[in-house]
């Protein structure tokens, strides 16, 4: 009987490490939207560009009346009152050079692809210079947690453009990777995903096929999350650059707030869903800038446009400290984001190259 003690006790504080070991796995969800400028999500509504007559598309004082305001504060907060009140107190914001705060692509290329590449794999190949490239070589973030006890099959990606099977490699990788307009059948398994990616079909693509609409992404991901609790997603949203493309500023603002409430609706349930509560990281960021200094280059982005290279990001959630918005100076690389999170959830992620 005095035998079976010690063991009881080590079997016991064994028993706490592993349950102090789960605890310690943070949930992870990334989010981004193509090309949303720092200067309109720090700024908010830009009156220089809604002068131009061809941004405007009859909406002007439409947009006025619903973001604008008496100064960069008061617009900003109009336009994404999430990220201005509950990240701005509880997150971090970064990327407001006007006060210091620089964070840059690291890519030299300043589009799509690359910037994707960038932000999954942590780290730039500039062979990779095309939004046609092939699937990508480096292994990515969520391919590599996927290897992991506590993640494996429970990661996930909702893509609305369709190079992100390329991008996340999906037949490499071995997660579900929704691609634009294809919903993959293991996901149609739900009623409800099923019904929104049949109403996705019989509607009008303004964007293509190659690009659905930032509402079927919204509203599949947040059911996925909800019925089948991910421990890693990683979600992103096209509208902002779309609409920027078309020369819509009006629409292109109605995008970022649509997305300021998305990451609010994410932000909601995982602090009140008990799976999530207290142990979830989130990353929320761009892929690449868009012109300001010529005020009629904001629609274009690339390497000629000299200053479409400028990013921003946020961050909140576990392990994440509440410094606001940054107001020092600093230079952060997006290439670096993925290994913040990665650190926060002590995971070794290194990207490797498979030929």
């Amino acid at each position: 009987m005095k035998a079976s003690i010690p063991i009881l006790f080590f079997i016991l504080a064994i028993t706490n490490i592993s349950f102090a070991q789960s605890d310690n796995h943070k949930k992870i969800i990334v989010i981004t939207t193509d090309g949303l400028r720092w200067q309109d999500l720090f700024n908010g509504l830009d009156a220089d560009i809604l002068k131009y007559k061809p941004f405007q598309h009859g909406d002007s004082t439409l947009a006025v009346n619903e973001f604008g305001g008496l100064n960069a504060d008061e617009k900003r907060k109009k336009l994404m009152p999430f990220f201005w009140s509950i990240i701005a107190e509880k997150g971090q914001i970064h990327g407001n050079r006007k006060l210091g705060s620089l964070v840059d692509n690291a890519n030299p290329y300043w589009f799509s692809y690359p910037g994707y590449s960038e932000i999954l794999t942590g780290q730039v190949d500039t062979a990779i210079n095309s939004n046609e490239y092939m699937p990508n070589p480096n292994t990515n973030f969520f391919e590599y947690i996927n290897t992991l006890p506590f993640y494996k099959n429970k990661v996930v990606a909702f893509g609305s453009w369709g190079a992100f099977k390329r991008i996340l490699n999906e037949k490499r990788a071995g997660f579900t990777v929704m691609n634009a307009n294809e919903v993959d059948n293991d996901l149609q398994k739900d009623p409800q995903i099923k019904f929104i990616a049949d109403i996705m079909k019989d509607t009008y693509q303004p964007f293509g096929s190659e690009e659905t609409q930032d509402g079927f992404i919204k509203y599949i991901s947040l059911q996925y999350l909800k019925t089948k609790k991910p421990n890693a997603m990683y979600v992103s949203f096209g509208d902002t650059d779309e609409l920027a493309h078309a020369g819509n500023y009006p629409e292109y603002l109605k995008a970022a707030n649509r997305f300021d409430e998305y990451i609010k609706s994410v932000y909601d349930f995982v602090n009140t869903d008990p799976a999530y509560k207290g142990n979830t990281t989130i990353l929320i960021t761009t892929d690449h800038g868009r012109g300001d200094m010529v005020k009629t280059q904001w629609t274009s982005h690339g390497q000629k446009i000299n200053d479409s290279h400028q990013i921003w990001y946020a961050m909140i959630g576990a392990g994440v400290e509440p410094l606001g918005e940054i107001k020092t100076n600093e230079q952060v690389y997006q290439k670096d984001l993925i290994h913040k999170v990665a650190k926060i959830g002590n995971i070794n992620f290194i990207s490797k190259k498979i030929k």
